[in-house]
């Protein structure tokens, strides 16, 4: 990357350009990515040149790292942090509860996705259960509860957020309550003094 700050953002159809050859070439199959291109995640100079790329597929909670891709693996690592931080972040906003992936780089490792062992392998969706590969996996947060769908959780999470901003504006508002009030103390204090002052200075009590 050369020591410039490389710029990390949702892949668009104008990057399709660049994408193609690194998919062609990198990846097995590679097969209707074209179709999927907003599930990707971009690391690219200020220039535009794309560096480094990976898709993100978010299923009933769960999310999927796959389709990495790189313009230079010397930098691949460098990239991978990169886009790592990004994903995570993209990860919670969503509000997934688990991430997998199949990569085979040590790198994704490291970030602590770690061996799944059979009995979470359970809970891969369905569509993921035919991929090949030794999966990976790392939790983000509990799952919900039994019966309770990721719209259902994501609604009592809105509703909480609602009651929680409420709360923190009534708090505000009586937080300038009582500083409106601190306020007029002072001033009638200083009001007090001021008349208090005038009235023993000599000025005040001989006159001119």
């Amino acid at each position: 990357m050369n020591g410039t700050a490389p710029r990390v953002r949702r892949a668009t159809v104008d990057d399709l350009g660049q994408l193609r050859p690194l998919w062609s070439a990198q990846l097995v199959d590679s097969a209707g990515l074209e179709r999927r291109i907003t599930e990707f995640q971009v690391v690219e100079t200020p220039e535009g040149r794309i560096l480094g790329a990976v898709a993100l597929e978010m299923r009933q909670g769960h999310g999927r790292i796959h389709s990495e891709v790189f313009a230079d693996f010397a930098e691949a690592d460098r990239c991978r942090a990169v886009l790592w931080e990004r994903l995570e972040q993209v990860a919670r906003n969503h509000g997934l509860y688990r991430l997998w992936t199949c990569e085979e780089a040590p790198f994704w490792s490291r970030c602590g996705l770690l061996p799944a062992p059979e009995s979470l392998l359970e809970q891969l969706p369905a569509e993921w259960r035919a991929l090949k590969g030794r999966w990976l996996t790392l939790q983000l947060r509990e799952p919900p509860p039994e019966g309770l769908s990721i719209e259902k959780e994501f609604e009592l999470f809105m509703q909480a957020e609602r009651e929680r901003t409420l709360a923190w504006l009534e708090r505000a508002r009586l937080f300038k309550q009582i500083a409106t009030v601190v306020a007029l103390i002072l001033a009638v204090l200083v009001l007090g003094a001021v008349i208090y002052l005038l009235r023993r200075s000599p000025v005040g009590a001989n006159g001119p």
